[in-house]
Parts: structure tokens; sequence; C-alpha cells
């Protein structure tokens, strides 16, 4: 299967999560949100423009284009 970032899944489409880049900063601040390897994710609303709703759990995020393509995943089929 494929790893690709967050970003460039469609709505409705979901996988886990594999791995993230970027500095420790943005790792630390997405550890403490709940994105972490191996972790269930689907995307909510992934728009052209603003942020990607995502659901993590049992709740949803909204997060910047930027940051979703340092998420990488699996999708899931």
């Amino acid at each position: 299967m494929a790893v690709l970032p967050l970003g460039l899944l469609a709505p409705g489409q979901g996988g886990l999560i594999k791995d993230i880049t970027g500095g420790r900063h943005i790792r630390c601040r997405l550890t403490e949100l709940g994105f972490i390897p191996g972790a269930k994710v689907r995307v909510w609303q992934n728009q052209p423009w603003g942020p990607l709703i995502v659901s993590l759990g049992d709740g949803r995020v909204a997060i910047g284009r930027g940051v979703a393509q340092k998420i990488l995943v699996e999708e899931a089929r």
C-alpha cells in the first residue's frame, strides 16, 4: 500500500498514520493532538482552501494544509 500525505486524501477516505515529518515542535504538537503512528484517521473536509477537518479517535480536529502534508498515512481500503 502507498504512503501519502494526509492532505491528498479526499473526504471520506481514511487510513493509518505511518509517520510525521518536520521539526520537533510540530511533531510534539501533533502527538499532543493524538496524531501518533498507528492511529486511524479519516478526512471529513478537504477543500482547495482552508483547513482540513479530520476525525481522530472520538473527535474531529481542524489542521492547516501545510501541517496535513507532514502527516504520512497508509490509505485504508
